[in-house]
């Protein structure tokens, strides 16, 4: 059996710079410019980088020739991928010199764009934060806990574990633990099998790995905010009083959630001011006093508002939020200079330990109320996170609500598809006026008819009203589109064959048989693969090293399942599949997940084989792929299903 190599470059230092996510999409470009000309020059760089997400607002064609020029007169000299490489980084450096900002050690294991300076009161917080959570964990135990005054941080985030496993305090069970390679000393691609299983974990809990900053991963933003939401704490329902005040508060960030929190309780006790961010208007400290006056007088002292030093003042607050455990993970400074990831820490931190709410309230039966099916709410969950991961400009809190006036769906379109928006005919939020919502949404159904989906009878107030089930049949068609269109790119060498369902089903059953083995699946709703023996030996055919068979059991009992499910789910993203599906989806074979799973994996493998050295390869493995009749149901039509 072979090896996994990855993609390598003889130069460590440049290697180095790069993770494999990274290097296979480069190369990708590589490639494709060399199969266009023949050959790769620097003149002809200029129109490939324009089009990358990392230079496309920061350079045009013409600037980045002049870059490129600057350190090599002539831009008709024939370069290889270590060239094309390094010109990258040229440019990079440029940007990043253009944008006024830095580059940090610490993030580039996970993004290719613009990396945020962190500040010594954020390093130091995220220290404590680490040596608080993982202080008990087996690996990490023998290097905490982690002095803030050197770079030990830095230094420990290199083998990607530490993200690893900050991810799975964020949002526990994420990863499942026996994927991340845990030895003592790794070599560079186990390191990167860490790095590409944290960013793509990091996509499937909502973090935003496009122009990624240091609060999405190293603060643990999404576990401070887990909380802010109706579903996991009813008594928010205090904050308002009738139904369309809660229509408002579903369709908040959990950092508005979190503001209009603390505005309730500061009126309570007569604070005249609001409170609209977590810097300027916390930096004299008075609102903290006042909010713990509120929610614990026990711990409160007159001196707190009587002193004129704003320093002193954040001191003595910090003294009594520790009296409500609430751990010091920020100082008076902090506050006075108005650090606003520090401070909202701060505040979630007083509301997970004492939030002041009523268990009584008069609208907490509506609140109760407020569950979807289980099937519904995993989906949402998945179409969610999904959005979230491409890295529009607007972030999605709560599907249902947010798409509804239309604008997300249009920034998703055009992301995917560039060019599909009329964005003279949008309207940008906040809309007040119900048709401008109408004009939105009809030009998203509109898109989807020219994209061929299935909207019989679906208009732009079906979006509007809120349909669940037209909704997520809209966002499926355009996850499975966007899918098969990246599998038919690679299909280039083949003259651009349009890709089924049927051919990855087939794609899939043949690539097991080959290595081998003799599990098949009937379609993507065969309830046989709820035991995942499968998609293991399918992972085993495509990357023969990356499963350990003595983790896998034989999936007969449901604890067996769900042990193989959650193997499966890391091992993929492992290899570089970008996916959002739950171990129950796998148990309990939902179809739809089950084709985005099996498309995944065929697109890593076809893209690792459209990277190697003979290019051929790629098109003598999707020319043996056959559409079958009988699996012509792999996937039907959303609107066929209940």
């Amino acid at each position: 059996m072979s090896s996994y190599q990855g993609v390598i470059v003889s130069d460590p230092w440049l290697q180095s710079q790069f993770t494999q996510v990274e290097l296979r999409t480069l190369k990708s470009k590589f490639i494709n410019v060399r199969t266009q000309h023949g050959r790769v020059t620097l003149g002809d760089l200029p129109p490939v980088f324009s089009k990358l997400k990392a230079f496309t607002e920061m350079f045009n064609e013409d600037e980045i020739k002049t870059v490129l020029g600057e350190s090599n007169s002539d831009m008709g000299e024939e370069i290889d991928f270590e060239g094309f490489l390094r010109a990258y980084l040229n440019l990079q450096t440029h940007a990043i010199e253009k944008s006024g900002g830095t580059k940090s050690s610490f993030l580039k294991a996970t993004t290719t764009t613009f990396h945020h300076a962190i500040n010594e009161s954020e390093k130091a917080s995220y220290v404590a934060h680490i040596n608080n959570y993982l202080a008990e964990d087996k690996f990490l135990k023998d290097f905490l806990p982690i002095d803030p005054a050197t770079d030990a941080l830095f230094n420990l985030a290199k083998n990607g574990v530490l993200l690893c496993k900050l991810i799975n305090v964020a949002v526990p069970g994420t990863i499942d633990e026996r994927a991340i390679n845990t030895k003592k000393v790794l070599n560079p691609w186990e390191r990167n099998e860490n790095h590409t299983l944290c960013l793509n974990s990091a996509k499937a809990i909502g973090c935003t790995v496009v122009n990624i900053g240091t609060q999405d991963l190293a603060e643990g933003r999404i576990q401070v905010l887990a909380d802010l939401n109706l579903k996991k704490t009813p008594q928010l329902m205090e904050l308002v009083d009738d139904s369309q005040d809660v229509e408002e508060l579903l369709s908040l960030a959990p950092e508005k959630v979190l503001l209009k929190w603390m505005n309730f309780h500061l009126k309570k006790v007569g604070y005249e001011k609001q409170v609209t961010n977590f810097s300027t208007d916390l930096k004299d400290g008075e609102a903290y006093a006042y909010l713990l006056n509120a929610l614990a007088p026990e711990h409160s002292t007159p001196s707190t508002l009587d002193t004129s030093d704003p320093t002193e003042r954040a001191n003595m607050v910090l003294q009594q939020a520790e009296k409500l455990e609430c751990k010091r993970f920020l100082t008076p400074k902090d506050i006075v200079e108005g650090s606003p990831n520090l401070n909202l820490a701060f505040v979630a931190q007083i509301f997970h330990n004492r939030n002041g709410l009523s268990t009584e309230s008069k609208n907490m039966s509506y609140a109760e109320m407020m569950t979807d099916d289980v099937e519904t709410s995993r989906e949402e969950r998945c179409f969610r996170l999904w959005i979230n991961s491409l890295g529009i400009s607007t972030y999605v809190n709560n599907l249902f609500e947010d798409v509804r006036n239309g604008w997300v769906m249009l920034e998703v379109l055009d992301k995917l598809f560039p060019g599909t928006v009329n964005w003279k005919q949008a309207n940008k939020p906040p809309i007040k006026m119900p048709f401008k919502k109408v004009e939105n949404c009809n030009q998203v159904i509109n898109i989807g008819k020219d994209l061929n989906f299935s909207l019989v009878n679906v208009a732009g107030n079906d979006v509007v009203a809120g349909n669940k089930k037209l909704i997520v049949a809209f966002l499926w068609q355009l996850m499975r589109f966007s899918m098969l269109q990246l599998l038919k790119n690679l299909r280039s060498y083949s003259h651009g064959k349009e890709i089924t369902d049927a051919d990855i089903l087939n794609w899939a059953n043949n690539k097991v048989k080959k290595s081998g083995r003799t599990t098949q699946m009937e379609s993507f709703k065969d309830k046989s693969l709820s035991n995942g023996v499968f998609f293991l030996e399918l992972l085993t055919a495509v990357e023969p090293r990356v499963v350990d068979w003595n983790l896998v059991t034989k999936g007969e009992t449901d604890e067996d399942k769900k042990s193989n499910a959650t193997y499966i789910i890391s091992v993929a993203r492992k290899i570089g599949c970008s996916i959002f599906l739950l171990p129950e989806d796998v148990i309990e074979v939902n179809q739809k997940m089950i084709l985005t799973l099996t498309a995944s994996i065929m697109y890593f493998c076809l893209q690792q084989q459209g990277e190697g050295p003979d290019d051929s390869d790629l098109a003598s493995e999707v020319s043996r792929l056959s559409v079958d009749g009988s699996v012509s149901d792999a996937a039907p039509s959303p609107q066929a299903e209940d």
